[in-house]
């Protein structure tokens, strides 16, 4: 990421200009009320940064230094007329108006360990929320003196932070040559104020994830007040995932996404899955995973750059590891949504969606629930992105998911679906093409269950007819799923008509050997068990109407509803 004004980094105190991130640590330091916070050497240093910022625009809002403009302030707020000789009260009003929407154009995460704090737990969202009303106080204080009356409309935003972690040192047992991540510490618990609304510097993921032949821990050298690690359980796996404080923002937008493991998860557990995000540099400045098989790990590395910050690559790095652990246990990772549909005649269908982004899977859904009308009474996912089919000790196959949550395209959401979540989500980079909204969509109990499947579908953007087509075999069904055809729609860096194996570059195509097999067992089984397998014509590569998909979703609803 390219330098331009400097970060401050102290033990309580961490702001990054080119990152956008501030971390604010209160166990090092806690600032109670509104005088702590003008004395304080925290606003000190946020004021330098303001007023360096407004130089570099060319926009001297003072030739005063920081200790000049606090001292202002602190005048102001104790009445000192002194505060009104040198500046012009309007001039003077608008900077500090400035400054506070300066320090909030920022993520803030505030953090608390918690064994320096042992009744913390149940009170650290108090203790962020005092804090956040001590910002807005001493902003309103201010504010009224200088303007000369109250406000008569009050809003209470986020003024201190965005989020709140209590985090912790939990032991698990390194292996020889990851010691270096035992000083690390793990997050316990989060509080998010949403809707939150998140600005990275890239909107976009490119490439593919591949293997590197030496163990990428070994690059390791993270500070234990830089590195964070969220213990996360995707599917039935734990995942450490280690981020870089920059990447606050992707570490902290995981709680609307996968489950964070508790202490007693953690404690004594070695990990399935280990990700390094924000490595200094790796092999090509791109990202990579390594199967470290003399302790079945599989470690996944992301460089720190400004790529790195959109957070499809956490999630799909994350996910990638996921599913390459899955195909070694001999499961299918499935590239899709899958949801349970009870419908008002009484019964209850589960469907899986299949396909690469942009393929319609999420699309489908949202027509088939604008199309039914009262005929459905509820339509609860499963998962949203990636899931597994397996079999149980009978030989039964049924799917799972891997996140609780939804990782979707703003443009892809209803208007009523969008604003019925709109007070639960992480909105990230809203104005931009490609704007993704992170909710949460359902526990994490329900994720892991073992679901019978009642139909799988693949979600096809690129042919022309309208409606259902199910296949008549099950070699003509793996010829259109392992082909894994779609029309790209601008989500990654690929354009116009693509194939991927299986439709899905987050594992089976880094190990497509080790997955054909697994593909023949699941197709199998499915057409011995009689299970609906076909494709559904979304049209999304062709028709941005969505008429012909409402058609297409009305065919899966008769399907459904009369079979």
């Amino acid at each position: 990421m390219s330098q331009s004004l400097q970060p401050v980094d102290t033990p309580a105190f961490y702001i990054n200009p080119d990152s956008n991130v501030s971390v604010i640590n209160y166990s090092k330091g806690y600032i109670q009320d509104v005088f702590q916070l003008i004395n304080s050497e925290s606003l000190l240093n946020l004021v330098k940064l303001y007023l360096e910022e407004q130089t570099n625009k060319h926009n001297d809002v003072f030739q005063v230094t920081p200790k000049q403009y606090v001292d202002v302030m602190k005048a102001i707020l104790t009445d000192n007329k002194k505060a009104y000789e040198i500046f012009d009260k309007e001039k003077l009003l608008q900077s500090v108006e400035d400054l506070y929407s300066y320090y909030r154009t920022y993520f803030r995460v505030s953090l608390i360990n918690k064994h320096n704090n042992a009744v913390i737990k149940g009170s650290f969202m108090d203790v962020d929320n005092h804090f956040n009303d001590v910002v807005i106080d001493l902003y309103r204080a201010i504010e009224e003196k200088l303007q000369g009356f109250t406000n008569h409309t009050y809003r209470q935003i986020n003024a201190g932070t965005n989020a709140s972690a209590i985090v912790q040192s939990i032991d698990w047992p390194t292996p020889k040559g990851y010691e270096k991540l035992a000083d690390i510490r793990f997050i316990d618990t989060l509080m998010l104020r949403p809707p939150m609304m998140m600005h990275t510097k890239s909107n976009k993921r490119e490439g593919l994830f591949d293997a590197v032949p030496d163990n990428p821990i070994s690059k390791f050298d993270g500070k234990r007040n830089e590195w964070y690690c969220f213990p996360a359980k995707i599917g039935e796996s734990l995942t450490y995932i280690y981020f870089q404080r920059d990447y606050f923002v992707s570490g902290i937008a995981l709680g609307n996404l996968f489950e964070v493991a508790t202490e007693e998860e953690v404690k004594g557990k070695k990990p399935d899955e280990i990700l390094l995000f924000g490595l200094p540099e790796t092999e090509g400045d791109v990202c990579h995973y390594y199967h470290d098989e003399e302790n079945d790990i599989w470690v996944g590395e992301v460089p720190y750059n400004d790529k790195t910050t959109y957070f499809g690559y956490m999630k799909k790095m994350c996910l990638t590891l996921h599913n390459l652990h899955m195909i070694y246990e001999n499961r299918l990772p499935i590239h899709g949504s899958m949801v349970k549909i009870t419908f008002s005649n009484g019964k209850v269908k589960t469907v899986v969606f299949f396909g690469d982004s942009g393929a319609g899977k999420s699309e489908s859904i949202e027509a088939l629930q604008e199309i039914a009308d009262d005929k459905i009474v509820d339509i609860e996912t499963i998962f949203d992105d990636m899931g597994s089919f397996a079999f149980d000790d009978e030989g039964k196959i049924y799917a799972q998911g891997t996140e609780t949550g939804a990782f979707v395209r703003l443009d892809d959401l209803s208007s009523a679906v969008a604003f019925n979540n709109m007070d639960r989500g992480i909105y990230l980079n809203p104005e931009l093409k490609n704007a993704r909204v992170i909710l949460p969509a359902n526990t994490y109990q329900r994720v892991v269950q073992h679901h019978r499947i009642d139909m799988w579908v693949y979600a096809n953007n690129y042919d022309s007819e309208i409606g259902l087509h199910q296949f008549p075999d099950e070699e003509a069904a793996k010829k259109t799923f392992i082909a894994g055809k779609r029309k790209a729609l601008g989500t990654t860096d690929e354009v116009g008509m693509s194939t991927t194996f299986f439709a899905n570059p987050f594992g089976p195509v880094q190990e497509e050997q080790k997955t054909r097999p697994i593909i023949d067992k699941v197709f199998n089984k499915l057409y011995e068990d009689n299970i609906y397998v076909g494709e559904i014509y979304t049209h999304l590569g062709n028709d941005k109407s969505k008429d012909s998909l409402k058609e297409s979703a009305q065919e899966l609803l008769d399907q459904l509803m009369n079979n």
